[in-house]
């Protein structure tokens, strides 16, 4: 399954989660990074307001190679979605997959 962003286009796999990030004034500059699903331990949402807000995800994953490590680095990343797109859906996709991971890292 794909979306796309405001200005940035993201790709979820059934093992990872692959984002394309179009960076400077014209976007020709781009960054290509992914994100192992079972690295994934927390997801926040922030729907659209009035005006000019765009709704957010951001996914709070783990970076180190090694899981269950006593010096765990972790790193998040935002997503903005248009005002039109409904999140939440996909929001209770990526909580069920942090709260699954939360518990195995954790048993």
């Amino acid at each position: 399954m794909g979306f796309k962003l405001v200005r940035d286009t993201f790709i979820v796999t059934d093992e990872r989660l692959i984002f394309i990030d179009h960076q400077g004034v014209t976007g020709k500059k781009t960054r290509v990074a992914s994100i192992h699903l079972d690295s994934i331990y927390e997801v926040t949402m922030e729907t659209a307001g009035t005006g000019f807000d765009d709704s957010e995800l951001t996914i709070h994953y783990i970076t180190s190679p090694i899981y269950k490590a006593t010096n765990v680095h972790v790193a998040s990343y935002k997503f903005e979605f248009g005002k039109k797109f409904n999140l939440q859906p996909f929001y209770v996709a990526m909580v069920t997959i942090a709260h699954q991971n939360h518990k195995r890292l954790n048993a």
